[in-house]
Parts: C-alpha cells; structure tokens; sequence
C-alpha cells in the first residue's frame, strides 16, 4: 500500500467514526507514523510504506477513531510562534488562551526587567510563550502536577529559555516565595456538574485535575486570587483566565482582594475569557 491510499483508508475509517477534519487527520497521523513531515507526504505521496509504519499508522487511526486528541497522539501542539511537547497529563494548549499572552505582551511593552510568575504552567506554553518573547524577563512556575513541570522543563530547552526559569512542584497555598511584577494564570475553571457535557475528546482524555474548578467552577480561582494578592507587588499586574460565564463573580473576589479591575477581554467567540487587573 501507498502512502497516499493509507491516507485515504485512515480517512474513511475517521469519517466512518464521526471525526471532523477525517483527511487531515489522517495526514497528520502518517507523518507521526512514518517520521516525516507533510511536505514529505505531498512529494511521496506514491511511495510504498512498509508493514512496521503501516502497523503503526492503523494504530493511531484506530486511537483517533476512539476520539483521542490529535495532540496526544502527536505528542505536540503549536501554540503562539512554537511547537510545544505534550504528555497524555498535560492539558492540550487552546486557540483562547493566546488572548492571555497578546494582553501581557501589550501590559508590558515599554519595559526592561520583570519578574513573572505563572500559578498552573500545564506544558509552559504561556510562560515560555512570554519568556521567548520578552528577552530580559524572568519567570517562575508552579504546578501540582509532576509531569507539568517536567513537560514545562522540556519546553523550555526547547524554546532556549530555561535560563530565566524557575518551576516547583507546588500546591497554589503552600507557595510562599518571591515576590512578582506580573502574575498569569488559566486555572481549571469548569464546573464539576459540567465536564460530562464536554466533548468526549476532552472528557475521556483530559487531565480531569486541569479542567474540574469545583461545584461552582471558582474552586481553584479563589485560591488563584487569594494566593496572587499575596504574591503580587503593589501596582503589578494580574492576568487571569475564566470561564465565559464567571466575569462578575470574578470581580467581586478580585475587589475583596485589593484588585482594581483595568479589562475584561473576549476570546475568538465573543465570549468573557481574560481579566487583567492591578493590585491597589
């Protein structure tokens, strides 16, 4: 078999299974298969593929079919200007939350040296986004999740900038160190009764830690808030990511926190996705 009438097979059978976008993905799961890339493809596309990559792809096309995210089967998800490593524990890096990183880049145009910290890193992508942005800054990381900051350790050799980088394993309420110009974070934020109504790509793959805020969704944004008013210097920035339906509850933790509220920003839906906020 070819490589072009293996496509057209993981297609079918994608399509067969209800998965959008079936051809591409298919694509994408032969050039994971065959270690090339899709240029490769598109040039060789009648080239043979031998039985151990033809095993492989069928594999994959069977993982995708069951719903498992590109992402994971890929290992890798571009985000912002870079290409980010994944784990199966690392929740997937969204289109939404590049808003945050345009909001900071925007925050923080006219200056030299800044100190951030990022509470949840996930894979490091807005991190490591702003660090590769913004040469002169240095950032620290938490998460709760060994494999975040082994993933985030990764990405940051990867994007050359793990030498303005700090990561701890931590619970948001024990960190206790330092204190920053700038605080981000995109912590979990749907609420417990709402995950089974996610796509099964998500509910059956995701890690549920990175997604459950709670019985009302602010479990982990009130340790968020709480925990960044502590941590922020006077007058620094908070940027925060929420669900699209939190905006007023949101504020009014903020307000008790001693947070002046500068934007609340809409994501590519229209939707309430990004608070940024002083600490007065």
């Amino acid at each position: 078999m070819n490589i072009n009438s293996a496509i057209i097979y993981g297609a079918k059978v994608l399509e067969e299974n209800l998965i959008k976008n079936s051809y591409l993905d298919s694509e994408i799961l032969m050039t994971k298969a065959i270690g090339k890339d899709r240029k490769y493809i598109l040039l060789n596309s009648k080239r043979d593929i031998n039985k151990q990559n033809l095993n492989t792809f069928q594999k994959l096309i069977k993982e995708r079919s069951l719903r498992k995210p590109i992402a994971y089967l890929t290992n890798k998800k571009f985000f912002w200007k870079s290409e980010f490593t994944l784990s199966d524990d690392v929740l997937i890096p969204r289109p939404d939350t590049e808003l945050v990183i345009e909001k900071v880049l925007d925050l923080t145009s006219y200056k030299k040296k800044l100190n951030l910290l990022e509470i949840g890193v996930g894979s490091g992508c807005i991190l490591l986004s702003i660090l590769k942005e913004r040469k002169s800054f240095y950032g620290t990381g938490i998460d709760i999740s060994k494999s975040c900051i082994k993933i985030t350790k990764l990405n940051a050799i990867k994007l050359k900038v793990s030498s303005k980088l700090k990561l701890f394993k931590s619970n948001v309420d024990k960190f206790n160190l330092g204190k920053y110009d700038l605080i981000i974070s995109n912590p979990p934020y749907i609420k417990n009764f709402d995950l089974k109504y996610l796509e099964k790509d998500v509910t059956k793959f995701e890690p549920k830690l990175a997604l459950d805020g709670g019985l009302d969704g602010l479990s982990a944004i009130r340790k968020v808030i709480k925990k960044s008013s502590e941590l922020i210097k006077k007058n620094g920035r908070f940027v925060l990511e929420i669900g699209f339906d939190q905006k007023n509850k949101v504020i009014s933790l903020l307000s008790k926190e001693g947070f002046y509220i500068n934007s609340i920003n809409k994501d590519l839906a229209n939707k309430d996705r990004c608070i940024v906020c002083t600490k007065i």
